[in-house]
């Protein structure tokens, strides 16, 4: 093709080189993965993964989180609904029995999750199936223990989630083992519901009074202010919560430093399916000293994040017997 206008290629000789062993490189050699040869302990399958990204987020999620349960800095989850529709709870479950987590904080949705497979073993309804008769969201039982608890919550004083789970406590549940509720109730953690009014079918019943249940999540956003100011050199995980979680956090973050907290060396952790803004930015950046960020499936990476922690907890002889959930 000819040159166009007053343009005409570029002459390339006498370009500068220099050599490549002089060139800054983002990667390594030594930092290339490791296949697996034969069986493997899961401990040395995650040393063996590349030291690249998403690994060495993982790798120090895992030490932050083995440091943290052994020496008993405190480590709250906070959660969205998904992270119970995948099945994540009873891993969350099993380390409130170790005496590992401080609190559990979680929006409306994972609360009603919770709560129907306690009750009846089974949870998420078929909304495109449900919508178009009306039926979607008409649970009884599932309004009727949030109306109790609500009032519970508000006038005892005492937060939603407390309530809660005191409320489970009381019935006869076919499946208590699978209640984060129910666990933090009887582990004595704090356990706090932060809700969206609107948002959760449980809001669409006339006998949940509206003031009572604004006023128990209210309790419930104070009681994980003093969870939070309590943070420093601690762990925050918002697990699988794009917007109410994090926005609670840091609501949480700036009334405890306006009191005076500083929170220094306070690690965060964002662990969701899919990059979200706020859970990024209001998580891991904003307010916090340490900031890790793992982008996957909850039913693969909550359970590999447990294991890896109780492999590296079990090498060094530090895993304490899980308390009974027997009531």
């Amino acid at each position: 093709m000819e040159a166009q206008g007053k343009f005409a290629p570029f002459n390339l000789h006498g370009l500068q080189t220099y050599p490549l062993k002089e060139r800054p490189s983002k990667v390594f050699h030594d930092e290339l993965g490791r296949p697996a040869e034969g069986p493997i302990t899961l401990e040395a399958w995650m040393d063996q993964l590349p030291r690249q990204l998403a690994a060495n987020g993982v790798r120090a999620l895992r030490d932050h989180l083995s440091a943290a349960f052994e020496q008993g800095r405190p480590v709250v989850a906070a959660l969205g609904g998904h992270v119970i529709k995948t099945g994540c709870a009873p891993y969350l479950i099993d380390w409130i029995e170790r005496g590992y987590l401080t609190a559990v904080a979680m929006n409306g949705s994972a609360a009603i999750h919770d709560l129907e497979l306690a009750l009846v073993g089974k949870t998420s309804e078929d909304v495109a199936g449900q919508l178009p008769s009306g039926k979607f969201g008409m649970a009884q039982e599932t309004a009727d223990g949030f109306a109790v608890a609500a009032r519970i919550g508000a006038q005892e004083h005492v937060g939603l989630g407390a309530a809660l789970g005191r409320y489970l406590a009381d019935q006869n549940c076919a499946y208590p083992e699978a209640s984060l509720l129910l666990a933090a109730h009887r582990a004595g953690i704090p356990c706090t519901v932060h809700v969206a009014l609107g948002t959760d079918i449980v809001h669409m019943h006339p006998h949940v009074s509206g003031a009572a249940m604004g006023e128990a999540s209210l309790v419930d956003f104070r009681l994980l202010c003093s969870v939070v100011a309590t943070m420093a050199e601690g762990i925050w995980m918002n697990l699988g919560s794009a917007v109410i979680m994090p926005e609670v956090f840091l609501k949480a973050v700036s009334v405890v430093r306006n009191f005076g907290y500083a929170l220094d060396k306070l690690i965060a952790v964002n662990l969701d399916k899919n990059a979200n803004y706020r859970s990024r930015v209001n998580v891991v950046e904003r307010p916090v000293h340490q900031g890790i960020e793992l982008i996957g499936h909850h039913e693969i990476m909550i359970p590999l994040v447990h294991a890896a922690v109780a492999a590296k907890l079990y090498q060094q002889r530090s895993i304490p017997e899980p308390q009974s959930q027997a009531a």
